[in-house]
């Protein structure tokens, strides 16, 4: 019973030791978006804004979105892409200046961590090609999931209740 014991303890140390192994080699893979272009290709197809904020990280200002207001019922997708990433219904005032939801669409956004500032803080990407839409934050509505998800207008563009997505 003794070296029955001792067996399964090896047995299971060596079993955590390529369970933590595989993950680490997993979290050092590069992740590959259904949507991949070329730098240059971006370039051309993103206006500046865009370019900046979607494949670099940037932040436009406050309060300079049209969507900032648009509460109407539609579809937000990603201006890189088109992939559908927020329904308008889950969209709330946060008085931060930048349009602001609850939750995306199921699958359609990534969490990654951003430390571009000096301390960690939970980066949004489009699921279909990468790009940066925003950041998660702890302080949303508390009726409903207490997340806000801080987005730059210039990442999304809105699509009205009833009309087609374009395609990807």
């Amino acid at each position: 019973m003794k070296y029955l014991i001792i067996a399964l303890t090896i047995i299971a140390a060596i079993g955590c030791k390529t369970s933590t192994t595989e993950l680490a080699q997993n979290d050092t893979q590069e992740k590959v978006y259904e949507i991949q272009k070329s730098d240059a290709q971006w370039k051309a197809e993103l206006t500046p804004a865009q370019y900046d904020v979607l494949r670099r990280a940037g932040t436009e200002r406050p309060h300079t979105s049209p969507l900032n207001k648009q509460y109407a019922a539609g579809t937000l997708i990603c201006a890189a892409c088109n992939a559908p990433v927020y329904d308008n219904a889950n969209k709330f005032d946060s008085g931060t200046g930048w349009p602001s939801y609850d939750q995306a669409i199921e699958g359609q956004v990534e969490r990654d961590v951003d430390y571009k500032i000096g301390y960690a803080r939970t980066e949004l990407k489009c699921n279909t090609c990468g790009s940066h839409l925003g950041h998660e934050f702890n302080d949303g509505p508390s009726d409903t999931t207490g997340k806000r998800h801080c987005i730059n207008g210039v990442a999304l563009a809105f699509i009205p209740e009833g009309e087609a997505i374009p395609a990807l």
